[in-house]
């Protein structure tokens, strides 16, 4: 999969950046002294975390170069790692352990919680935000698209890059561990200027493992095709704009 783009992901800064907000908003933590942000991406998560605890040391992880370089740049007095969340383990564990919008690119989550679960200190929490919209339109017309016979043999890793999971799946494997779970999904209705800007939305995010998969023709045809299909599906309100909703999870688990 090609590099992430933090100049594309932060076009829609303000909508991606309002889960992180909820979920911060949510974490009953006082005064954490330890807080680390797992895909942090190009930092604006981050910086919720830190209006809400200025005190306490705050640490950004993530896979990707380019965020990391983003976030570094926008926030230089900030500590920022280049790490694999799958692999990740902390040398002390921390008060915090948050993710924003990451974890669903990490697969095998029946271990991957209990194990970032694990790096929470007593009296701590993890909290995780993930997208829960995989019946939506928004991404099932992607599935169809990939289905196309031009390019359906190149999409098996595409089709396989997200890990989708329920809520009953993340309490059965989380209530045992934790004194307390909180567990809610909250759908956001985001205003666009046109079915383009949908593409645009998503082209820095879910649509990644598809165009990466394609030649530079293949992935602009792939682009136009699904922008036809989300035509037919959202409807242009009477000012021209489209709104369309984007569903998602988030989880608070508190350790003893």
């Amino acid at each position: 999969m090609s590099g992430w783009d933090a100049e594309l992901y932060m076009q829609f800064s303000s909508e991606r950046t309002r889960p992180s907000v909820d979920l911060t908003a949510r974490i009953e933590i006082s005064d954490p002294e330890r807080i680390i942000d797992l895909g942090c991406g190009p930092g604006n998560s981050t910086a919720v975390l830190r209006q809400r605890w200025p005190k306490a040391r705050i640490t950004g992880l993530d896979s990707s170069p380019e965020m990391i370089a983003a976030a570094s740049g926008s926030y230089p007095h900030q500590k920022w790692i280049i790490g694999d969340i799958a692999t990740w383990k902390a040398r002390i564990p921390f008060n915090v352990v948050f993710s924003n919008a990451a974890l669903q690119w990490v697969p095998r989550h029946a271990a991957l919680f209990p194990h970032l679960f694990s790096q929470v200190a007593s009296g701590g929490a993890l909290a995780v935000q993930m997208p829960a919209n995989f019946n939506s339109p928004l991404y099932l017309e992607i599935v169809e698209t990939a289905r196309d016979p031009s390019w359906r043999h190149l999409m098996g890793p595409a089709l396989k890059a997200i890990t989708k999971e329920t809520p009953p799946f993340y309490y059965e494997l989380l209530r045992p561990l934790a004194v307390r779970l909180d567990i809610w999904q909250t759908e956001y209705f985001h205003v666009v200027e046109s079915h383009r800007a949908i593409v645009e939305w998503f082209r820095g995010t879910g649509l990644r493992p598809y165009l990466s998969a394609l030649d530079e023709a293949e992935s602009k045809r792939f682009e136009e095709l699904l922008m036809e299909r989300y035509r037919q599906v959202y409807r242009p309100q009477t000012d021209g704009r489209v709104l369309f909703p984007f569903r998602r999870l988030f989880i608070v688990a508190y350790r003893a």
